[in-house]
């Protein structure tokens, strides 16, 4: 088996070489798909995957999110946002408040329970992320993290 885990690192190594290695596109998704697999072991204890940790995540986050917030936020689908908090909300984690601004929408929260859960959970998931970023110094990650928001968000996101 280990001779296996040489012979890949090998392959890998030698794909290093090509074009595509310096595709930031490329090195976007394969970091993203390296940080989900750790990120999904590290959240599996808690019976959650990224994007219901995501969507306890902003519902914990304070700002009252509606579930249209949450799937522009988030890239997804509404009808994705919808089958992640109905999971969540029959756990009993997370609530759907009518919105103070408009009544029609729905904010989501956590409840008592959801915000014990995403505070050990977050804790596994910043654990996987120093795994995942683990060839970065820790101020080459924030300078990673504070690009990455730049890039998403634009020069004003603090």
């Amino acid at each position: 088996m280990e001779n296996h885990g040489e012979q890949l690192t090998e392959a890998v190594g030698k794909l290093v070489a090509a074009s595509i290695s310096r595709d930031i596109g490329f090195l976007l998704a394969k970091l993203h798909a390296a940080s989900s697999i750790v990120n999904n072991r590290a959240l599996a204890e808690f019976d959650l995957k990224e994007r219901s940790y995501s969507v306890l995540a902003l519902a914990h986050s304070g700002l009252e999110p509606t579930q249209r917030e949450m799937a522009e936020f988030l890239s997804l689908d509404p009808s994705q946002i919808v089958a992640l908090i109905d999971e969540l909300e029959k756990r009993g984690l997370v609530t759907r408040v009518p919105g103070q601004q408009d009544r029609r929408a729905k904010t989501v929260t956590t409840t008592a329970e959801g915000s014990r859960l995403f505070a050990t959970a977050r804790q596994a998931a910043l654990r996987a992320e120093s795994v995942a970023l683990d060839a970065l110094e820790q101020d080459e990650a924030a300078t990673l993290q504070a690009l990455l928001r730049k890039a998403l968000w634009g020069a004003g996101i603090g």
